[in-house]
């Protein structure tokens, strides 16, 4: 392991909330959610104004409400956050060619091998200069932590937050980790956490105390010396910028047994949309649909269906999910729940499928001897406006007005859709309510963030 704090960490602060904050003027400093709406919606983000309401990630959107009634509860808008996601990542990329994204908002950053650092006072300076660009480029804060390796750079990075800058002192690592709880260290669920509990190992300092042979005596070989590694601040793992994917997956461990099917089915419905959010983030699809069940008694099963051709169609991974639930037998109780898929590719089979049933049509239609102007694009055919009756207006959407110009859906029900008109570079705007097909409203792609300056005459 190294020994100088060159490994950086970013996590951007409450990202999707923070990303609706800086969008709408009338939302910044007030709580905001963002997740499912739906009656088994979950929360995914929630700003910081939120959580002083007991509101948290992955909670049940209904438990969310009834904590923080007055907050904002918006659908999230993933095409905006993939953009400013693909900024941030680029600003890490001119620090170092080791970026390790963990997801859309968080990443390792190996600043010695970008020569970017090579000791504190550079690193420091590097963490400090990468805030102030993310800041000027999408008008968001991120949390960075800078330590000798991953593990305690992410624990740095969690300490800064929220809009802040943490960098742990090389041969102060033992002394810092000693008094944190066991579910600090990678890898310590509720359920290793308990085990422990039980074997009354509480903190990590208890965990280097305890020993090499009990931690192996209390969770096996290989949990047990990565345990007793990590607790003494020893984490060898570099930073990897390019990996080949083979799968795609989320899973979450609960703290208390779910023996509800109903609760169960919802769960599994939550992380089937979560990774699609994931695979459609790193552009990917798959044609592999597996899911992980951890019962009461630790025992572990998987179940897998592999479909025709790969998808990132979130209805066809539910539904895919949903059948492979119903041949495990969860009677007594569901400790940690899973959804993954595997058999990656980047495209999508449907896309394929559509193709060819458009083109079949084209044929018959020739073969009854009607006029046929050419192939139409399956994108021409996606993208035809639908009928006003049947627009959907989503809480929280861009859409725009012919006469009073951008602005974003507050909420619509019983024929009509209420729209507040702002922009991110604009003071609060006026509230104003319309019929849901009113032929002057129209949706809106999302407007930049930080307005682009244009390149002074000259220049490239």
């Amino acid at each position: 392991m190294r020994t100088t704090p060159t490994i950086l960490h970013l996590d951007m602060d409450a990202f999707f909330a923070s990303a609706e904050q800086a969008s709408k003027p009338s939302l910044r400093g007030k709580a905001v959610v963002v997740g499912g709406l739906g009656p088994r919606g979950v929360v995914s983000t929630c700003s910081y104004e939120a959580r002083v309401f007991g509101v948290h990630s992955a909670m049940p959107m209904a438990q969310a409400r009834r904590l923080a009634p007055n907050a904002a509860y918006l659908v999230p808008r993933f095409g905006l956050y993939r953009q400013i996601s693909e900024q941030v990542m680029g600003l890490l990329r001119e620090l170092s060619p080791l970026v390790e994204p963990l997801s859309l908002d968080e990443a390792f950053v190996d600043l010695e091998a970008g020569e970017t650092a090579w000791d504190e006072r550079s690193a420091l300076l590097a963490g400090r200069k990468l805030r102030d660009d993310i800041r000027a480029v999408t008008g968001l804060t991120g949390s960075v932590g800078l330590a000798a390796c991953k593990m305690l750079a992410k624990i740095a990075s969690e300490q800064a937050k929220p809009d802040g800058l943490v960098l742990i002192e090389p041969g102060t690592e033992r002394a810092l980790l000693a008094p944190m709880s066991v579910r600090t260290l990678p890898g310590v669920g509720p359920a290793t956490g308990d085990h422990l509990r039980r074997g009354g190992i509480t903190t990590v300092g208890e965990i280097a105390e305890a020993g090499e042979d009990e931690l192996v005596r209390l969770l096996g070989k290989a949990h047990g010396l990565a345990l007793y590694a990590m607790a003494l601040a020893r984490d060898e793992r570099p930073v990897v910028a390019e990996r080949d994917t083979k799968s795609v997956s989320v899973e979450d461990t609960y703290d208390v047994d779910i023996h509800d099917r109903v609760r169960v089915r919802m769960e599994v419905q939550r992380l089937a949309d979560r990774c699609v959010q994931r695979l459609r983030g790193a552009h990917l699809s798959g044609r592999t649909i597996v899911l992980k069940v951890r019962r009461y008694d630790f025992s572990t099963l998987t179940r897998s269906e592999t479909l025709r051709g790969p998808t990132d169609d979130p209805g066809v991974v539910r539904e895919a999910a949903a059948r492979l639930l119903e041949a495990v037998d969860t009677t007594g109780g569901v400790r940690l729940l899973g959804v993954g898929v595997t058999g990656l590719a980047d495209y999508t089979q449907e896309d394929l499928f559509a193709q060819a049933q458009a083109q079949a049509q084209a044929q018959a239609a020739v073969a009854e001897g009607a006029e046929v102007v050419g192939p139409e694009p399956v994108e021409d055919v996606a993208e035809e406006p639908e009928p006003a009756a049947e627009r959907q207006w989503r809480a929280g959407h861009d859409v725009r007005h012919v006469e009073f110009g951008h602005g974003w859906v507050q909420g619509s029900g019983l024929g009509r859709v209420t729209v507040r008109f702002e922009t991110p570079d604009s003071l609060p705007g006026r509230v104003k309510t319309f019929r849901v097909d009113d032929p002057g409203l129209e949706r809106a792609e999302p407007l930049p963030l930080v307005a682009r300056v244009p390149p002074a005459v000259g220049e490239g």
